[in-house]
């Protein structure tokens, strides 16, 4: 149906379709690897109908540019509380000329997802914003600034952006762009190791007796899942991927392949995979539970409160914490030495 969409309605309501398909699959027990993997797939396909729509309603040519998605999307691991997060790269010998026509098709784009219920960007991380709609050449350029310059606006947008990933136009433009970041960053030692500084900063939420820290939210004890959990994950993955050439930029694809490099033993990294795929279902049955059961605050769909939950998700929700914290002291000995 969104693949034959005609206009913004039509996608409106199949995105609405993917939310409650969501729900229903949740319930049925699918796993969260599964279930966000299809959720992104779906998302791709209403982004890609609504980019063809706008392009052909501006007279553009997709064959000259590709629409990118970063962050979440970009990993293929999206949830359903989410905003926008996107980019285009287009060919040009000339970019100052070609940007302006470049940019009012993003506009439309983004103002469309925006009514579809996927918000625009508040860090404006979007095709609108002239600095996320560039040539191939510039885009690259960026990107080895980004490494060379490492400076605390550089990495906190490579940890945006290097997970991008082409969702509609010509994908080929991207390809220079992944070479550079898989070549480059793994040759920049100093660009590595102040990314893990960046990453070490946050920590799995467990005190020095190993219980799980908490803070009060409006009178309730809570976990900020993803600032907490899956976000450490995903940051310790993407440094370990950069750092050893890995392009893939799934999380689990890519402690699949840092496992190998790192000698890790199986279990050990199984562990990785499991413990953030649990994080990823906790989040998702926190912002899609009906009304009425214990749901996180509106303004943040991460958070869970531990008492809350049965025994044996709060004590593999402790576990979880405790393999994020055996990573990260990984990260310390390869890095902090």
């Amino acid at each position: 149906a969104m693949r034959g969409a005609s206009d913004v309605s039509e996608l409106r309501e199949g995105a609405r379709q993917i939310r409650e398909l969501a729900a229903r699959l949740l319930g049925q027990g699918i796993g969260a690897r599964q279930l966000t993997e299809l959720i992104s797939h779906l998302n791709d396909v209403l982004t890609e109908r609504l980019v063809q729509l706008c392009a052909d309603e501006q007279g553009l040519d997709l064959q000259r540019a590709a629409w990118l998605a970063f962050g979440s999307e970009g990993r293929g691991e999206q949830t359903i509380a989410t905003d926008q997060d996107n980019g285009l790269v287009f060919e040009s010998d000339d970019a100052e000329r070609d940007r302006p026509a470049w940019l009012a098709f993003a506009r439309s784009v983004n103002e469309a997802l925006d009514a579809c219920g996927y918000p625009l960007c508040k860090g404006n991380v979007m095709a609108s914003n002239p600095a996320c709609c560039l040539s191939t050449a510039e885009w690259c350029t960026r990107f080895d600034r980004w490494i060379e310059q490492g400076s605390p606006e550089d990495l906190l947008n490579a940890s945006i952006y290097f997970d991008f990933r082409p969702l509609a136009g010509n994908r080929s433009l991207v390809e220079p762009m992944r070479e550079l970041v898989a070549r480059r960053a793994a040759h920049v030692p100093r660009f590595i190791k102040q990314m893990a500084d960046n990453a070490l900063r946050n920590q799995a939420p467990l005190d020095w007796l190993g219980s799980i820290s908490t803070q009060d939210v409006d009178g309730r004890e809570m976990v900020d899942l993803k600032m907490q959990g899956t976000a450490i994950f995903v940051d310790v993955a993407r440094l370990y991927a950069l750092a050893h050439g890995v392009s893939a930029t799934n999380t689990r694809r890519r402690f699949e392949a840092i496992a190998v490099a790192l000698n890790a033993e199986p279990q050990e990294s199984e562990g990785w995979s499991g413990a953030f795929e649990f994080l990823q279902m906790l989040r998702l049955q926190v912002q899609l539970r009906p009304p009425g059961g214990t749901v996180a605050p509106a303004a943040n769909p991460n958070l869970v409160e531990p008492a809350a939950l049965n025994d044996i998700d709060r004590r593999v929700l402790k576990e979880c914490f405790r393999v994020l914290r055996r990573l990260r002291q990984r990260m310390e000995m390869d890095y902090q030495r």
